[in-house]
């Protein structure tokens, strides 16, 4: 069997909170805590949650943006949290990012061709007409005419703007994107525009995605297996068409109960869960969505669950749900399955 282009193993990181005359840490945001996955050529690994649980910094992490506080981010087999400058600045080409805000990752004082070419400068020279050539096919590529080469990002709409930032994350050929919320700010009929074009540059291309969002609707349209996470932690990993049609962590059921439908005839529960998202600065102890759990015991309350296999291949954390590998269609009712049936 293939090895993963992406294997990403126990990543953890803690921001240091700081008070005093001289600083001192006196307690950490556990913002990612012990989190495991992989990811396969062309395939498209969705990471999904309420805000704050961590989507983000895993992104982060993962571009090395930031230096987690341990764990591994193997591409290819190569351990890229143990890299330094010099040599991080070879994988830069393998894996690039396609930032939530199409406006403001994009420099105001540059034209489209001199974005998209920027990356490529930074590795090698190009001459004049090889900038031109390809600025002009990746615009091509992303749906844009090369008309648009002089233009500055202002004089863009908003959907132009996404596509150039994929234009300038492709201009580097590389074998991982990074999408954090690479649709939210964009009207529906764009985001509709971009998700196909990503499908197509998949297609043609065999590139890898990381997709964060929270839009169920998007994850359910694009992705290949969904990673839920809670407060730092995945809590189900699972394939996209088995996570829709059968949720098993309690949060999944929620959030997907949660989420809107085009369908004005089907009853949905008034509140799928209740309470606040604990704080990252101080978790709950045990399972971290416990407070808020209908199907809570005891040792939810004292013990973390491991992400263990279900006889499916899924991945869940739940002491109730997931003992030991149970099959899913023998899950155990909740106040909230009934509510939704």
């Amino acid at each position: 069997m293939k090895a993963p282009l992406l294997k990403v193993e126990k990543l953890t990181k803690h921001y240091p909170i700081g008070s005093g005359i001289f600083n001192k840490s006196v307690s950490v945001i556990r913002a990612v805590e012990d989190v495991s996955f992989s990811v396969n050529a062309g395939e498209t690994l969705c990471i999904v949650g309420e805000s704050g649980c961590g989507k983000s910094t895993v992104a982060r992490l993962l571009m090395r943006l930031v230096q987690p506080t341990s764990g591994r981010v193997l591409i290819d087999g190569t351990d890229i949290a143990g890299l330094r400058k010099g040599a991080l600045h070879a994988w830069r080409r393998r894996m690039q990012m396609v930032f939530q805000d199409p406006y403001s990752s994009l420099n105001p004082r540059l034209n489209v061709g001199q974005i998209i070419t920027e990356p490529v400068e930074n590795f090698e020279r190009l001459g004049r007409r090889q900038r031109q050539t390809l600025a002009a096919d990746l615009l091509r590529k992303v749906g844009m005419s090369p008309e648009m080469m002089h233009r500055l990002p202002s004089e863009l709409s908003g959907g132009q703007r996404q596509r150039l930032g994929i234009a300038r994350a492709l201009s580097l050929e590389p074998s991982l994107i990074i999408a954090d919320e690479a649709v939210s700010a964009l009207d529906v009929s764009v985001q509709a525009q971009i998700l196909n074009l990503l499908l197509d540059l998949q297609q043609q291309m065999g590139i890898a995605f990381v997709f964060i969002s929270h839009d169920l609707g998007v994850v359910e349209h694009i992705g290949h297996r969904v990673a839920v996470m809670y407060l730092g932690r995945i809590v189900e990993l699972a394939p996209c068409e088995s996570l829709f049609a059968k949720p098993v962590h309690p949060y999944t059921e929620a959030l997907i109960a949660a989420a809107p439908v085009p369908d004005p005839t089907r009853v949905r529960p008034e509140a799928p869960v209740e309470g606040e998202v604990p704080s990252p600065i101080n978790p709950p102890s045990g399972c971290a969505f416990h407070p808020r759990c209908p199907l809570a015991v005891e040792r939810c309350r004292i013990e973390v669950p491991p992400l263990v296999p279900m006889a499916d291949g899924r991945l869940v954390a739940c002491h109730v749900r997931a003992p030991a590998g149970n099959n899913p269609p023998a899950v155990t009712a909740s106040p909230l399955s009934a509510r939704m049936a």
